[in-house]
């Protein structure tokens, strides 16, 4: 798998050694907050996750861990074609990080993996990922409610999708 470099993001595979990086993430309930699952409680949970990331077949996704300044801040990534996710240590939000990354991996979407459309589901109160994703030139294709089950609650989603010939938001300018 390749390794994208940004700005200020080095985008790389996961590794085995990365367990503790990310459990330190995913234990956060901020972090956590709107992802499918509740924050992880127990090392086996992230490295579940993390075997997952690992196992993705060649040809079916892409994910990658996100490292600024040598540490390990997040992932994002199509983990499974042509669905994007990402996740970023809340310690670094507001910095456009998230963006500069999700960039770099749309880029990847369209230009190496010929990919027509990238999809993407968010739960309609997480109202930043959703600002995120209309920055970068996603709309909204539809609705749904109780799709998710986490932790004992229903979530809904909101359904994105960016069309290979919309993607001129996520270039940057030379």
């Amino acid at each position: 798998m390749a390794v994208l470099r940004t700005e200020r993001l080095l985008l790389r595979p996961v590794r085995a050694d990365d367990i503790d990086a990310l459990h330190a993430i995913m234990r956060q309930p901020q972090a956590m907050a709107y992802w499918s699952t509740p924050p992880h409680s127990t090392l086996a949970e992230t490295a579940d996750l993390l075997d997952a990331m690992i196992s993705i077949p060649s040809g079916e996704g892409e994910d990658f861990v996100i490292e600024f300044k040598g540490r390990l801040i997040g992932k994002a990534g199509l983990y499974r074609f042509p669905d994007i996710g990402y996740l970023l240590d809340p310690a670094f939000w507001g910095r456009g990080l998230a963006t500069e990354a999700l960039r770099a991996v749309i880029s990847r979407a369209f230009e190496v993996h010929r990919l027509p459309r990238i999809q993407a589901d968010v739960d309609p109160r997480n109202a930043a990922s959703l600002r995120l994703l209309a920055r970068l030139g996603f709309r909204e294709t539809h609705r749904q409610a109780r799709t998710w089950l986490v932790g004992g609650e229903w979530c809904d989603s909101v359904y994105l999708a960016l069309d290979q010939p919309d993607c001129s938001a996520v270039r940057t300018t030379a």
